[in-house]
């Protein structure tokens, strides 16, 4: 091979190799230039991350911050806040997702504002509950100075109340005893006025067919009995009609009585027990001694033996006597 060949040769290679190198400096040069707009691109998408977690954790803490200012001593109020920062927390964990895992930076800003609305709603509902309790607050202390003032009434109303009762205890008693006393002094005077009789006899009598009669000591022949007394004199006793009320008592303890004839019961004013009688007399009375006779004419006859005679005035024994038929 001659030497102007050779020096040919070695040429093309070398314009072979020059040009590679060119080419591939070339390329490097554009594979730098993309690795470079690569890396300030990564470069700056991190520092908007950043920037963005930097924002959110502001906003997550701001807002922890005024939930916690917000709390007191209500224990629904402070459960309702924790809840709150609950949701607040899980939104921020769900932007915080969003962001590593996508780079929609407008989606991230919408949930971003997102949660600042949601804190806005919880610190209205803070503040309209907080408004509500301290309206109730406001109620029950109103109610408590109505209470007490009602207590305070209750109290002096029970006072009265008692003083009152105290009162009316002492009038009921004074009128009991004034009662008491108009009562024994009514029994008195009742007692004072009874009008007393002496010389209660007792005649028999048989009637006859020609209509007169005749006097009788036999039980047999005695068809009507004439009992008379004597009225004394009683200046307490008012002066008008004064009834008596005559029992006549068989041997054997019992009183003749017969309805048919005038024959009632009355009531014993000492006993206050029922008894009953044989006849009753009205007579006029005027405070002054009399004597004083009345009939009993049975259908029956009468039994021989001692009878007894009680007279009774105003429900008192005004006198008592006795006979006997053989």
């Amino acid at each position: 091979m001659s030497s102007s060949n050779s020096n040919s040769n070695l040429f093309a290679i070398a314009m072979v190799a020059i040009l590679g190198l060119l080419g591939l400096s070339g390329y490097l040069f554009f594979a730098n230039q993309d690795l470079q707009e690569t890396t300030e691109k990564l470069a700056q998408d991190i520092n908007t991350k950043g920037k963005i977690y930097d924002e959110l954790n502001d906003t997550y803490n701001e807002a922890v911050a005024e939930l916690d200012e917000m709390k007191g001593n209500n224990e629904e109020l402070n459960a309702l806040i924790e809840k709150q920062k609950d949701e607040l927390k899980a939104k921020k964990n769900q932007i915080s997702s969003l962001l590593r895992t996508k780079n929609d930076y407008k989606k991230v800003k919408a949930e971003m504002s997102e949660m600042r609305s949601q804190l806005d709603q919880y610190v209205a509902e803070v503040n309209t509950l907080k408004a509500e309790n301290e309206a109730l607050l406001a109620q029950n202390t109103d109610l408590g100075k109505q209470k007490q003032s009602l207590e305070q009434d209750l109290t002096a109303k029970s006072a009265q109340n008692e003083q009152l009762e105290t009162a009316r205890a002492k009038l009921v008693s004074e009128k009991e005893d004034l009662s008491t006393r108009n009562s024994m002094l009514d029994k008195k005077v009742n007692i004072a006025s009874v009008v007393k009789v002496a010389d209660v006899t007792a005649t028999g009598w048989k009637l006859r067919k020609n209509g007169k009669a005749a006097k009788k000591k036999y039980a047999k022949n005695v068809d009507r009995l004439e009992l008379c007394f004597n009225t004394s004199e009683n200046l307490v006793t008012n002066p008008g009609e004064e009834v008596f009320h005559i029992r006549i008592l068989t041997p054997l303890g019992e009183t003749l009585a017969i309805e048919e004839m005038g024959s009632g019961t009355i009531k014993d004013a000492t006993t206050k027990e029922e008894m009953r009688f044989t006849k009753a007399e009205t007579v006029d009375y005027q405070n002054e001694s009399g004597n004083i006779c009345m009939n009993w004419e049975p259908t029956t006859g009468f039994d021989k033996g001692l009878y007894s005679v009680e007279i009774y005035n105003k429900g008192y024994i005004a006198g008592r006597g006795e006979f006997r038929l053989k």
